[in-house]
C-alpha cells in the first residue's frame, strides 16, 4: 500500500477519534441529542468545506500544469522550426509534472542555442562588413532574416575565409607593387604629386583601400613609372653608346674615360644631364677633328662590309667613302652609312654567321686537300694522317648538306627581303659553285704540274742518270746478300739502272746472257722494289712513269752491255 493511502486511512481514523471525543464532551456537558446532531453537522460542514478547498487548489494546480505544458510545447515547436531542428518527441508514460519539466528544459536549451547563433551571426556580419569595406565589395546577404542554421553559419564562415584570403592576396600585391613604385620614384627622383600617389607612398599600408579599382590604378601607376624608367635607361644607353663610339674615334685617353666612369651606370636625372653634356662636348670635338673621325668610321665601315660579305661593287656604291674633301656633310654621310650597316648586320646576323661557318669549313677542307697532296705527310708517325683523312671525309659529307641548308635559308631570305643575297658581289649559290669550280681547276692544275714534273724528271734520268736515293732507316748499308744478288742477276736491267751503271755506279757482271731491252715486254724494278710491294697510291701515281719507261725502252739499247 502506498504511503498516501496509509495517510488517508490515518486521517479517517483521526476524524473518527475527533468525533468520538466531541461526543464524549457533549455528553459530559449534557448537550441534548438535537444540539449534538446540529454540532456534528457543523463539524461535517467544516470538514467538507476544507476538503473542497483543498481539492479545488489541487485541481487548479493541475490545470496550470496542463496550460504550462501546452505553452512549452508550442514554444518548443516554434524554436525547433526556427533552429531547423527535428520536433521534440515526448515520453508518453511521463506524468504531468515530468512532461512540464522536460518541456521547460528543452525550451531553455533551444533558447540558448538561438541566442548563441544570433551572437555568432552578428560577429560574422561585423567581420564581413569590415573586410567588405576594406576590399570595397558588397556584403553577401547571407542569413539576413531569422535564426541561421548550422549549414548557413558554416557557409558564412567559408565566405569570410575567402574574403580574408583575398584580402591577404591583395595586401601582398599592394605591398610588392608599392615597393617597386617607391624604387622607381627614387630612381626617377619623382615626388608624389597626386592624392593617390601620396596615399600609396605616404599613408599607412593598413589604411589603403584594397579595391579592384585601386589595385588596377596601382598597377597602372607602376607601369607608367617603369615606362619612364625604361625610356631614361634607353636614353642613357643610347648616350653611352654615342660616348663610347666618339671616345674611340676621337682616341680619348684612358684617364679621361676613367674619370667619367661614375656616370656610365644608372639612369637618374643627374646622370642623364652628365651624359648629355659629355655627348655635346664630344660632338664639338668631333667637328674639330672631322678627318680623324671620318677615317675611324671608314675603318669600322670596312670591317662591317667584310662581316656582311660586301663585294667591290657594293662597296663602291657608297661614293663618299672615296672622297678626300673632309667636311661635316661627309662625316654625316659616313655616320648614316655605319648606322645602316650596323642595323643590317644585327638584323641578319644569323645568316652571316651561317655563311661564315660554311667558309670556315670550306677553307679547312681546302687545307686538308693541300695536305693530302704533300708527300712529306707520310713521314708523320703521330697519327695525324689518319685524323686528317677522317676529317677530310667528314667535311666532304657535311659541306653539301650545309650548302643545301643555306640554299633554303637564302631563298627564304630573298623572298622576305625582295632582293638577292650577295656574297662578295655574287649570289650565294653562284659563289659556292664558283669556289668549287676554282677548287677543281686548282686540283687539275696541280695534277698536270705533277705529271709534267715527272715527265721532265724521267727525261733527265734517261739522259743524265738518276740521282742516288738515300737509303731508308730500316735498310742496312752494304752489298746485297748472295740470294738477292742471284735474284738481281736473273732479272733484266731497267733503263734507269743501266744509265746509273754507265755513269759510274756499281756494276755487277752476270755470266748469263741477257736479251735486249727492246725485246722485253715487262720491266722489273731492282732490289727494294722487288722485295717489298709498293703502296697503291704511289703505283697509281707512277702509272704514267711506267708507261713512259716502256715507251723509252728502245733508247736504252746503247747501254746493253751494262747491268746491275
Amino acid at each position: 500500500m502506498r504511503r498516501s493511502e496509509v495517510l488517508a486511512d490515518e486521517s479517517v481514523t483521526c476524524l473518527r477519534q475527533a468525533l468520538g471525543e466531541l461526543r464524549d464532551i457533549w455528553e459530559e456537558i449534557g448537550i441534548p441529542e438535537e444540539l449534538r446532531l446540529q454540532r456534528t453537522e457543523v463539524v461535517m460542514l467544516h470538514v467538507k468545506d476544507l476538503l473542497a478547498k483543498m481539492i479545488a487548489e489541487e485541481q487548479s494546480l493541475k490545470d496550470r500544469l496542463l496550460r504550462s505544458i501546452d505553452a512549452w510545447r508550442k514554444q518548443l515547436a516554434t524554436l525547433c522550426q526556427e533552429l531547423q531542428l527535428a520536433p521534440f518527441e515526448e515520453d508518453e508514460e511521463a506524468t504531468i509534472l515530468q512532461l512540464e519539466k522536460e518541456l521547460r528544459t528543452q525550451v531553455e536549451v533551444r533558447l540558448k542555442q538561438k541566442q548563441e547563433r544570433r551572437q555568432e551571426l552578428q560577429a560574422l556580419r561585423e567581420q564581413e562588413l569590415e573586410m567588405c569595406d576594406l576590399l570595397s565589395v558588397a556584403p553577401s546577404g547571407i542569413c539576413t532574416k531569422g535564426v541561421p542554421s548550422l549549414e548557413e553559419l558554416a557557409h558564412f564562415r567559408r565566405h569570410l575565409a575567402a574574403l580574408a584570403a583575398e584580402k591577404e592576396r591583395r595586401q601582398a600585391e599592394f605591398v610588392g607593387t608599392k615597393q617597386k613604385i617607391v624604387l622607381c620614384m627614387e630612381e626617377l627622383e619623382h615626388i608624389p604629386d597626386t592624392s593617390f600617389e601620396r596615399d600609396v607612398v605616404c599613408e599607412d599600408e593598413e589604411a589603403f583601400c584594397l579595391s579592384k579599382e585601386n589595385i588596377a590604378a596601382l598597377k597602372d601607376l607602376l607601369r607608367q613609372l617603369e615606362v619612364r624608367k625604361a625610356q631614361n635607361e634607353a636614353l642613357c644607353e643610347e648616350l653611352r653608346c654615342k660616348i663610347l663610339i666618339l671616345w674611340d674615334r676621337l682616341r680619348v685617353p684612358v684617364e679621361e674615360r676613367e674619370s667619367f666612369a661614375i656616370h656610365m651606370k644608372g639612369s637618374r636625372s643627374k646622370t642623364i644631364n652628365a651624359l648629355q653634356l659629355e655627348v655635346t662636348r664630344l660632338e664639338t670635338l668631333k667637328l674639330q677633328n672631322i678627318r680623324n673621325m671620318v677615317e675611324a668610321i671608314r675603318v669600322e665601315l670596312a670591317d662591317y662590309w667584310d662581316k656582311c660579305f660586301y663585294g667591290e661593287e657594293q662597296r663602291q656604291s657608297f661614293s663618299p667613302y672615296y672622297k678626300d674633301d673632309f667636311t661635316e656633310e661627309l662625316l654625316q654621310q659616313h655616320e648614316e652609312e655605319i648606322a645602316h650597316m650596323k642595323l643590317y648586320f644585327q638584323t641578319h646576323q644569323e645568316m652571316f654567321e651561317a655563311i661564315r661557318k660554311w667558309e670556315g669549313n670550306w677553307h679547312h677542307f681546302q687545307e686538308l686537300e693541300r695536305k693530302a697532296t704533300d708527300p712529306s705527310r707520310f713521314t708523320n708517325r703521330g697519327g695525324n694522317l689518319l685524323k686528317e683523312e677522317k676529317l677530310r671525309a667528314k667535311l666532304q659529307k657535311t659541306l653539301p648538306k650545309l650548302e643545301e641548308e643555306l640554299r633554303g635559308r637564302v631563298e627564304l631570305w630573298e623572298q622576305e627581303q625582295g632582293q638577292a643575297f650577295l656574297v662578295n658581289g655574287q649570289r650565294f649559290m653562284e659563289h659556292v659553285k664558283e669556289q668549287w669550280r676554282l677548287h677543281h681547276l686548282e686540283k687539275e692544275r696541280e695534277k698536270q704540274e705533277r705529271q709534267l714534273k715527272k715527265s721532265r724528271q724521267i727525261e733527265e734520268e734517261m739522259m743524265y742518270g738518276s740521282v742516288p736515293r738515300s737509303p731508308s732507316k730500316r735498310r742496312v748499308l752494304g752489298f746485297n746478300t748472295p740470294g738477292k744478288v742471284r735474284k738481281l742477276n736473273a732479272t733484266a736491267a731497267t733503263p734507269n739502272s743501266t744509265i746509273r751503271s754507265a755513269l759510274g755506279g756499281s756494276v755487277f757482271h752476270s755470266p748469263a746472257s741477257h736479251p735486249p731491252l727492246s725485246g722485253s715486254k715487262s720491266v722489273r724494278t731492282p732490289c727494294r722494289a722487288a722485295a717489298k710491294p709498293s703502296r697503291p697510291g704511289r703505283l697509281d701515281r707512277n702509272k704514267e712513269n711506267v708507261s713512259q719507261l716502256n715507251g723509252t725502252a728502245l733508247s736504252a739499247r746503247t747501254f746493253r752491255g751494262f747491268q746491275i
